[in-house]
């Protein structure tokens, strides 16, 4: 009987370990990618440094107008002009009641998801955007009345983008169902719905919100304008969301929907029990996708009259004592929409992993 000794594991050779192993494996493993290699470390040598240079260590971040001595970017213009970047018009006095929305919303999403409770969740999301509007509008309980036309800023930019995502999801849905509808009539106008709302501009469809709509209400009646280019935007948004949302639905094989027929479900309960939360799963990419486009799309609003965010680059400019700042501007506009970009596609990927089945 043949007899074996355990021998003891060797290191691996030291040239397939270590950090030069890992440099001449990914960075440099042949002619052509160490090539392209160097020219990319030259790129970020070339651009990096003086763009650090322009936007920390050659920055001006206090002191006045005049005691700028410095070549890179001036940060007080942005520190000035702080309050309207975030609030647009809205009384100075009262910008405690858009910072008590924020909390608002930090404490509902906390609450919402400590929740097990269906029905007390309900209540949240029944009770939250009633609550978020009588603050930042007024008019109860005693809180000053402060008209749409005074908000503005980042402000603007959240409630346009919250309310065209929260209230053209489930419009989105029923389109969707009823553009897969067996009743002709429903499927029709779920098509040609559909099918207008796609082939015309976003901003069109803020003009005819903006012009159109009015004329379709009796002399006397003042339809606001925000309002207005919020039915716009929602009616916009559902349609896309609806295409997305079908394209979630076909993926879901037919012995689902069978499954649900033998289990004696109705139509509706069986959508809502076991096809639109398989649907939905599948759709939730090119959801955020759309959602994150509708964000950036906000800042048509202005073609309409209401200054967002970016909007208030522009506005902030014209002031005779802050010209030529328009930089400093647009570059702060870009970084808070690439993290709120960024953070809702990093949240959309936590709830891709939560909600996945496969294993």
């Amino acid at each position: 009987m043949a007899t074996y000794t355990i021998k003891e594991a060797k290191p691996a050779p030291s040239g397939s370990k270590g950090a030069i192993y890992w440099l001449r494996k990914n960075l440099f493993p042949d002619i052509k990618n160490s090539l392209l290699t160097l020219l990319g470390l030259y790129f970020l040598y070339a651009t990096i440094p003086p763009l650090l240079n322009w936007m920390i260590f050659e920055a001006t971040w206090s002191g006045t107008q005049a005691e700028i001595v410095k070549e890179g970017a001036r940060w007080i213009f942005i520190i000035e002009k702080f309050d309207q970047f975030i609030y647009g018009f809205y009384p100075e006095a009262l910008h405690w009641r858009p910072n008590l929305v924020l909390l608002i919303t930090i404490a509902f999403l906390a609450s919402f998801k400590a929740v097990s409770n269906i029905k007390i969740k309900i209540v949240f999301m029944l009770l939250y955007p009633v609550i978020c509007f009588v603050l930042i509008s007024g008019g109860w309980f005693g809180l000053e009345t402060v008209e749409t036309e005074k908000w503005g800023g980042l402000m603007l930019t959240l409630v346009v983008a919250a309310v065209g995502i929260i209230a053209s999801f489930p419009i989105g849905i029923v389109l969707a169902l009823g553009r897969q509808s067996d009743m002709p009539i429903v499927k029709t106008l779920c098509v040609g719905f559909i099918e207008f709302i796609r082939g015309v501009p976003l901003i069109t469809i803020l003009f005819m919100a903006s012009v159109v709509l009015p004329l379709f209400f009796s002399d006397g009646i003042d339809f606001d304008k925000l309002l207005r280019a919020l039915i716009g935007i929602t009616l916009f948004q559902a349609a896309y969301i609806a295409e997305v949302v079908r394209g979630g639905l076909q993926a879901i094989p037919k012995g689902q929907y069978e499954a649900a027929k033998s289990l004696g479900l109705g139509y509706w309960q069986g959508m809502i029990l076991i096809i639109l939360p398989q649907a939905l799963k599948i759709s939730i990419p090119n959801l955020v996708g759309s959602f994150i486009s509708l964000f950036k799309d906000t800042t048509l609003v202005l073609i309409i009259g209401l200054f967002d965010i970016l909007a208030m680059v522009t506005l902030t400019n014209s002031d005779t004592n802050w010209l030529g700042y328009e930089i400093e501007g647009y570059v702060f506009v870009t970084l808070i929409y690439w993290v709120i970009c960024f953070t809702m596609s990093q949240y959309s990927k936590a709830i891709e992993r939560k909600f996945n089945t496969e294993h």
